[in-house]
């Protein structure tokens, strides 16, 4: 019953004028070119927060230090949910920021407000993401999507801000969570309903960028290099020595080869001098899935 509501799901007949009024009254923007100053947010939750941790530490890495990072996340959160805090005013999220090529907390948990993160900046890039439970799901897209899209743009500084999609990953295999019941407990199912999903949201809502960390991770999980938890560390949340790694230097490939020429491939940071650090061939190994997303979502 589950992979039949599933399969329906990836009709997704629902509602389709709604992406068109998007694209009508909000359409996209370009990601700029060669910026003095590059400035990202990230909304969303403990995976945006998993993806980016690393990316400050590539940039200082590649000589880049013209890119001002944020990150606005409550954990577990949904688009709904981004939603609702925005209108109740509630000070659910933290707020981090990395300037000089390293975080720092500006809020904590439980203080920060939406328009801490979103009216901090005139960002350049903001990036929106589902909650994992409902990645694969359409319904739960439809009409918060839209409405976040209209509260970003009603409420950034800059008005050519570029939105951009975080396709984020499939639970692993031995995950046991009820979470994952909505895929009847199958990786592949899970990963096919989040690209299905991806495909819609891209043509409805005007999003042609998509960060694919959930290809990066799923292709990896394929390849030489294992792990008991299939780059997780909970079976969900990316593992600190080489999930995290992978993922940031997708974001790194995506956002940051295109605006200044600068590839992941090939960058110096290992994580150096702590209980993550990882060598030679393995960082050689999680650059190039990341190099190898590229052109994924075109």
């Amino acid at each position: 019953m589950m992979k039949k509501f599933c399969l329906i799901s990836l009709l997704v007949l629902v509602m389709p004028f709604l992406g068109a009024q998007a694209q009508e009254f909000y359409p996209n923007h370009p990601l700029p070119q060669h910026p003095d100053t590059l400035r990202i947010l990230a909304i969303g939750n403990s995976f945006s927060d998993d993806a980016t941790e690393y990316l400050p530490a590539l940039l200082e890495a590649a000589g880049i230090h013209n890119v001002i990072l944020g990150r606005l996340y409550i954990g577990g959160c949904t688009l709904e949910r981004h939603c609702t805090e925005f209108e109740t005013q509630g000070h659910e999220y933290v707020y981090m920021k990395s300037v000089h090529n390293r975080w720092e907390t500006v809020k904590r948990y439980k203080e920060g407000r939406f328009m801490d993160g979103l009216g901090d900046e005139p960002w350049d890039i903001i990036t929106l993401q589902q909650g994992s439970p409902k990645s694969g799901r359409w319904d739960s897209y439809d009409p918060w999507l839209p409405k976040l899209i209209a509260i970003v743009r009603q409420n950034c500084m800059n008005p050519n801000a570029a939105i951009v999609w975080h396709q984020t990953w499939a639970y692993a295999h031995n995950y046991e969570s009820r979470n994952f019941a909505n895929y009847t407990y199958d990786q592949d199912l899970m990963y096919r309903c989040i690209e299905s999903c991806v495909r819609k949201l891209r043509k409805d809502y005007d999003i042609p960028v998509v960060i694919p960390s959930g290809v990066a991770v799923q292709n990896l999980r394929g390849g030489k290099l294992k792990t008991a938890r299939e780059f997780t560390r909970d079976g969900f949340h990316m593992d600190y020595k080489y999930g995290r790694y992978a993922t940031a230097c997708v974001w790194f490939e995506t956002l940051i080869r295109p605006v200044f020429g600068v590839s992941v491939q090939g960058n110096a940071f290992r994580n150096q001098g702590t209980e993550n650090e990882i060598t030679e061939k393995e960082a050689r190994i999680l650059q190039k899935a990341a190099v190898r997303t590229l052109g994924y979502w075109k």
